[in-house]
């Protein structure tokens, strides 16, 4: 896929997703819980990643910081305390199309 970037990344807390728009038209919207579950760093998904695995939080969460890295992608500070990973806008455009695991229970 051809690099596209975000217009806009808002919160919605009320729904409790992040919503973006693209410089396309296209809108995408993620559960923060599915976002925290699919967190790319290495902490989470170890050094040799070939595919991304969820790993569902113990408990919701929500984003306290999110923040432009480069012109490639943001980084998302956590309700959890965690805050290292880098979640790339292709891997953002991918993950909206991916299907999504089961909700939280709360």
């Amino acid at each position: 896929m051809a690099s596209v970037f975000p217009l806009e990344v808002r919160r919605l807390p009320d729904q409790r997703r992040l919503q973006i728009t693209w410089e396309d038209g296209a809108e995408t919207s993620y559960d923060y819980d599915t976002l925290r579950g699919f967190c790319p760093c290495a902490g989470c998904q170890g050094h040799l990643v070939r595919e991304i695995v969820f790993h569902p939080p113990p408990r919701p969460v929500e984003p306290r910081r999110i923040e432009p890295v480069g012109n490639y992608a943001v980084s998302i500070a956590w309700s959890d305390g965690h805050a290292t990973g880098i979640y790339r806008f292709d891997f953002l455009r991918d993950l909206a199309n991916a299907r999504p695991p089961a909700p939280i229970a709360r």
